[in-house]
């Protein structure tokens, strides 16, 4: 069959494209929440799986359907100012390009995607669209457009901005994670230890050894009377000198304070809290069913964030450190499910990732004693950014002062040998270019790591640019954090002066495009382990922090972290607000795709991976996702233009 599309007998003018065939809008009958004519559920079906169709109400997406004029295109047709048919253009099969006045390319819509000529124009100013393949195009008249704009927000909202809109939307998951909110009786004790009024003091702590509890509760008449903690048999037994043989109602405390199971573990832990309690009673109904301590409320909270930082505190050893991280997969896996989003996640394993850096280095100097002069322990890459997720591997270097003497030097290389060796043996492996404190390279004093910035400033070649991509993102992560403020002031000092470097540097952040072939579609791997995937991280998120990076630099952006320079660089007139919006909307639904696609892994049992099949994504994820790519390819566009005449 021949690939050719179909001969028309005469070209029609460019201002008048040829009037196609229709199929007449069919007057629809609505019952029972379904479509009664079946020539229409196909149509329904896939404006349902369209944005922003899929904003609808049901009875509104089916009142839409039967105004739809199904229309058939063939390649060269156009839409412009003077098209006579006014309405939304939804492409069901085919292409179609959207031009500006100076033939400059907009955008490529294929399948589910949507144009509306008179709004581009107004937005834009002039705009054609052309159909480049032969098209389907479902067209909804310019009056039943324009009422759903006006009666559903959600639907006029996404035509009223660009494309990160849908992506800042696609973003706002399920509110905040909080294991606070589930209810006290999942995680209260049900070994409860009862006596009766009369048991004297000696026999309730027997019992309360021999059963390996703190608590015990008197029950008078099957009712609650009072409560006795090992505080009471101290505090009020033992140091006023009681007999053991006196009742424990002597020493209980009457009518405690109880709480419902029902209630949650925010509201016991307040309770606990404000009245200095350790142990609380239970009642489901107004009978006894357990008991709540802090320890239960520490235990409930392993699964948090904060809770996991604290603890690796206080480890004493690499092994305790590693079993207490061991489960870190399984705690995003339940992170994410919380409803925590993708620059979260990857904030709060960078803040894991520092705690497990700072006890390393603090175990190193128990052993080796304090360092012989002032030193900074820096976190390159990701890490310094605040973006790691799973499976980083080690980008870390050492900046000493410049009084160090040689005789110095062999405590920090045993310093950093103690700490790599733990972060590998936790999980974060050696960096494969040895970009490492264990390297002699990178791990020297304040003076020899500016000449080196300039060394690289001076002579830009590819070489320099790759490095540039890793230690111009530097942070302080332990230790004297001047010393890596000082070297960070040089390289900004050095790399703002330097159009020739920023040049070399944009060619760097333009080497690796996203992942979008002609009529936007993906591109994948096509062979090899990874076969029908593309990798999120290499083509979604570095051309974001090199593109982020190499403006920062130019302007001497302080801030590390993306977000945080993506803002700056508004603030301070460098990129305009929606360019800047844009790159986070992209690089935070890229991150969030690559955590959910990780977490999926994890569940399977699989090795955590940044390479994703497109087709496993629903229909408006590869949209949104095909969305983000685009705006990384126009901010490479605009880099190319910027640095172009330091390019050559």
């Amino acid at each position: 069959m021949s690939s050719e599309p179909p001969k028309r007998k005469q070209a029609a003018p460019q201002s008048s494209p040829p009037r196609p065939a229709t199929t007449q809008p069919a007057t629809l009958e609505q019952g029972a929440g379904q479509l009664s004519i079946p020539e229409l559920v196909p149509i329904a079906e896939f404006l349902e799986q369209s944005l922003p169709f899929n904003e609808l109400p049901r009875p509104d997406l089916y009142q839409t359907v039967g105004k739809i004029v199904v229309q058939y295109h063939c390649r060269g047709d156009v839409f412009n100012r003077q098209t006579s048919e006014k309405g939304l253009r939804v492409v069901r099969s085919g292409a179609v390009e959207i031009r500006d006045s100076d033939n400059k390319l907009l955008d490529r819509l294929g399948e589910g995607e949507s144009f509306h000529i008179a709004g581009l124009n107004a937005e834009r100013g002039e705009v054609q669209a052309t159909v480049i393949e032969d098209t389907l195009l479902y067209l909804l008249p310019d009056v039943a457009y324009k009422y759903l704009r006006e009666h559903n927000r959600q639907f006029d909202r996404y035509f009223s901005g660009q494309r990160s809109r849908r992506l800042r939307r696609a973003a706002r998951y399920q509110p905040e994670p909080n294991t606070m909110m589930q209810e006290v009786r999942t995680v209260m004790s049900t070994n409860l230890l009862t006596v009766s009024p009369q048991h004297s003091i000696q026999q309730t702590a027997q019992v309360m050894a021999q059963r390996r509890v703190s608590s015990a509760f008197i029950v008078d008449g099957g009712q609650l009377a009072g409560i006795v903690t090992d505080r009471d048999l101290r505090v009020r037994c033992v140091a006023k000198a009681l007999s053991p043989g006196t009742a424990v109602s002597a020493i209980m405390t009457p009518d405690p304070q109880t709480i419902e199971s029902s209630d949650t573990l925010f509201a016991t832990t307040l309770l606990m809290t404000r009245r200095a309690y350790h142990h609380l009673p239970v009642m489901h109904h107004g009978e006894l069913k357990g008991i709540v301590t802090t320890s239960d409320l520490i235990l409930a909270r392993q699964d948090d964030p904060v809770y996991l930082v604290q603890h690796i505190s206080r480890q004493h050893d690499v092994r305790g450190i590693k079993e207490l991280v061991s489960g870190m997969p399984n705690l995003m896996v339940q992170w994410v499910n919380s409803g925590m989003r993708a620059q979260q996640v990857s904030q709060i394993l960078t803040a894991i990732s520092d705690a497990i850096t700072v006890r390393l280095i603090q175990l190193a100097e128990e052993k080796l004693g304090l360092a012989p002069v002032p030193w900074c322990w820096t976190g390159f890459g990701s890490q310094a950014r605040g973006e790691q997720l799973l499976g980083a591997d080690q980008d870390n270097g050492i900046i000493i002062s410049n009084e160090v003497q040689p005789e110095h030097l062999p405590w920090y290389a045993q310093l950093a040998t103690f700490v790599c060796d733990g972060l590998d043996a936790c999980g974060y492996v050696y960096c494969p270019g040895d970009v490492m404190a264990t390297t002699e390279e990178w791990r020297q004093p304040l003076e020899v790591w500016q000449q080196t910035v300039r060394r690289w400033v001076g002579a830009p070649t590819p070489d320099a640019a790759m490095r540039v991509s890793i230690f111009f993102d530097l942070r302080s992560i332990y230790g004297t954090s001047s010393l890596c403020d000082k070297l960070q002031k040089t390289m900004l000092k050095q790399a703002s002066k330097n159009s020739i470097f920023l040049a070399a540097l944009a060619a760097n952040a333009l080497d690796t495009r996203p992942p979008l072939g002609i009529f936007r579609r993906f591109v994948v791997d096509r062979d090899g382990e990874h076969r029908d995937s593309l990798d999120l991280k290499k083509r979604g998120v570095l051309p974001v922090t090199e593109i982020v990076r190499l403006h920062a630099l130019a302007h001497k952006v302080l801030a590390v972290n993306t977000d945080e320079r993506l803002k700056a660089l508004a603030e301070n007139k460098h990129m305009t607000i929606v360019d800047s919006r844009n790159l986070i909307d992209a690089l935070h639904f890229i991150q969030h795709q690559r955590i959910k696609h990780q977490c999926g892994q994890i569940l399977r049992g699989e090795k955590v991976t940044n390479f994703l099949n497109p087709r496993d994504l629903p229909k408006m994820a590869k949209e949104q996702l095909r969305d983000a790519f685009t705006i990384i390819d126009d901010a490479q566009s605009a880099v190319r233009q910027t640095y172009r005449a330091g390019m050559g």
